[in-house]
């Protein structure tokens, strides 16, 4: 099973795609982020996001897409561009047809580290040993993507046994 992670974001959007077998393992397939230009309108950064959605989708299908959900408690122009961002995002997820599981952010740290209160080094720590990677995966938004992919497949895998 093929997993898209998605780190929504207006000036970042982190990604990462990850393949697990029935036998638990997980395999990299790649990570990266998609990135606007400050000096854009807003429209266009979204048709961009828009866009490299597309393109990713196409490139890797994946079997869905695994979103973290938002969490703003300060700036509020910044929840709403994301939103909008994120808005985009599932757009592009629903034109192709893929599922969407969403996590909270203390849902992912659990399912990577065993703790919802790790901070984000233990997240990566953990993100690089289970994919086998030779560092941690920069930037910080690609390794948030790769662990809401890792989230995602921890939490079908838990169903599957049950």
């Amino acid at each position: 099973m093929r997993i898209l992670g998605i780190d929504p974001g207006y000036a970042i959007v982190g990604y990462g795609v990850v393949d697990a077998s029935l036998k638990k393992e997980m395999t990299l397939c790649t990570y990266g982020c998609i990135r606007t230009g400050k000096e854009d309108p807003a429209h266009i950064r979204l048709q961009s996001i828009y866009h490299a959605m597309m393109e990713l989708i196409t490139r890797s299908e994946p079997y869905c897409m695994a979103i973290e959900q938002l969490f703003f408690s300060r700036n509020t122009t910044t929840a709403l561009q994301v939103s909008e961002a994120r808005g985009v995002i599932l757009l592009a997820a629903a034109e192709c047809s893929l599922g969407v599981f969403e996590y909270r952010p203390n849902q992912i740290k659990q399912a990577v580290t065993g703790s919802g209160n790790a901070d984000k080094k233990q997240v990566q720590k953990m993100i690089t040993r289970l994919l086998g990677m030779s560092a941690v995966p920069r930037p910080d938004d690609a390794a948030d993507a790769l662990a809401t992919a890792v989230c995602h497949l921890h939490y079908t895998q838990r169903d599957l046994l049950q």
